[in-house]
């Protein structure tokens, strides 16, 4: 998927008029806001287990080139195969070269947001695989064309009508809409023909336990379960920060995963997987690959600043208690993840020169930070960002900037240390700007003014100085 960070304001001034849009994104707040506060008010250690949660991945990620050294032998150990991927390409090529290399024709996809960032879907597609998603958000969102909208809902952002639509556009029976039910019954009928043919699975990993080289798979359809059983091949991707060490740590993270995305106490299936199936498993994949991606998380792995990012668990909170996220959506992000940890995650990982709305994106409420169920202290991080594009620290371009800026400010200063020099600054100035103005206030000036009118006036600059006026208005009355 191609970044386009750069189209924030106006994608996110389009969601902000689409009405349908704004009352689908109500939804975030009544649903997955409220389930999150009931179920984290329903445990009486909640606040203990956030902490422990987050002294989890503070360690993991500060030892995580030996947790994943411990994960990457125990699959193998167990009948794996590992690659570890530099970026979106080589994962996408490792599992595009093994589907040509085994001959498979039909690829089945459960939600993962790291095959979002490498479009492996669309480009298994192009490259003359069947490949479908089988979680029901992602379905619906691959049908109509589209990035997902939200972490864990992805098709958050359509209402009935549009997804069956897109089902099947004779779904519809008048001014009647079909209800829940009927639209996953429909969907389930689709893709039961899917899963029966498919010789191949990529699926995504919300947890990766070192000690036993175990996957962990939270879902509440089933096709998780699904999608690593019935394929003879079995692919997992991953970011690297996925590690957790141990089983134990597992039951602290699955805890709070699960209360602060869905609100429930427990999805429906939390699958673990040990490789490949053995001569005395009648079920399970014949092989058995996990792809770890890197793709610029060692970016933020290197930046002490910024690392904490890392600890995320993808479980949305964040985005469900961010009142700019409820109001711009998912798409006006511009690329895999959206609201307060995708404002830090996407301008490290796809450039900040052209991300700079996303940091800004932010009223600094706190309210992500309140709802993180590993306490990733998000503000801190969105406003270590702003000062690196206020200083021009992201790249060379806007080291280039940050050098013209500073050429202007040294030119303005000399200007403004002589009075002849400020005098003739202030005229050339005037006669500049005044063929934008409109009764002595510019509305819409040029570059680098520009900046300042987007969203208010900016007033016409005297062609003389007061000095100059007084001094004239006193030869005037003698």
């Amino acid at each position: 998927m191609k970044p386009l960070t750069i189209n924030f304001r106006s994608k996110a001034a389009q969601t902000i008029g689409d009405e349908q849009v704004q009352n689908s994104l109500e939804h975030v707040y009544t649903g997955f806001y409220q389930g999150r506060i009931n179920a984290a008010s329903d445990t009486p250690n909640w606040e203990e287990l956030r902490t422990k949660g987050k002294a989890i991945k503070d360690h993991t990620i500060a030892h995580l080139d030996h947790y994943l050294d411990m994960f990457s032998e125990k699959v193998e150990q167990s009948g794996g195969t590992v690659f570890f991927a530099d970026n979106a390409e080589e994962a996408r090529q490792y599992i595009t070269e093994l589907a040509k290399d085994r001959d498979i024709e039909t690829v089945i996809k459960s939600k993962s947001m790291v095959s979002e960032e490498m479009s492996l879907a669309e480009n298994m597609n192009d490259s003359g695989f069947e490949t479908i998603e089988t979680d029901l958000g992602e379905y619906i969102i691959q049908l109509a064309g589209e990035t997902p909208y939200h972490l864990i809902a992805p098709a958050v952002h359509k209402s009935r009508k549009d997804v069956a639509e897109l089902l099947d556009e004779d779904f519809t029976d008048g001014d009647r809409v079909p209800d829940a039910t009927e639209l996953t019954m429909l969907a389930r009928e689709q893709l039961r023909d899917v899963f029966a043919r498919a010789d191949m699975s990529v699926t995504g990993v919300n947890f990766a336990v070192a000690e036993s080289g175990s996957i962990v798979l939270v879902t509440n359809e089933g096709n998780g379960r699904m999608s690593t059983s019935v394929p003879r091949i079995h692919v997992a991707v991953m970011g690297m920060e996925k590690i957790v060490p141990s089983i134990q740590d597992l039951s602290t993270m699955l805890r709070i995963l699960i209360r602060s995305a869905t609100g429930q106490r427990i999805s429906t299936y939390v699958t673990m997987v040990n490789g490949p199936k053995t001569p005395d498993e009648e079920e399970g994949p014949e092989e058995f690959h996990v792809v770890i991606m890197n793709n610029g998380r060692l970016k933020l792995l290197k930046d002490p600043l910024l690392r904490e990012s890392l600890n995320c668990i993808r479980c949305g909170a964040c985005l469900n208690a961010c009142p700019v996220y409820r109001k711009v959506g998912g798409h006006a992000y511009g690329w895999v993840y959206p609201g307060p940890i995708g404002a830090i995650v996407t301008p490290v990982i796809t450039g900040l020169k052209d991300a700079t709305n996303l940091p800004a994106a932010s009223s600094l409420c706190g309210a992500c930070h309140e709802a993180c169920p590993v306490k990733i202290n998000i503000p801190r991080m969105l406003l270590e960002l702003r000062h690196k594009t206020a200083e021009g620290l992201s790249d060379p371009d806007e080291r280039t900037s940050k050098f013209v800026e500073r050429a202007i400010w040294k030119t303005w200063r000399i200007g403004m240390m002589g009075r002849g020099r400020f005098d003739w600054g202030a005229r050339l100035a005037y006669l500049f700007m005044r063929p934008f103005s409109i009764n002595g206030w510019i509305k819409k000036a040029p570059p680098p003014i520009s900046g300042w009118t987007v969203s208010r006036d900016f007033p016409l600059i005297a062609g003389k100085s007061l000095k100059y006026r007084l001094k004239h208005r006193h030869k005037k009355e003698i």
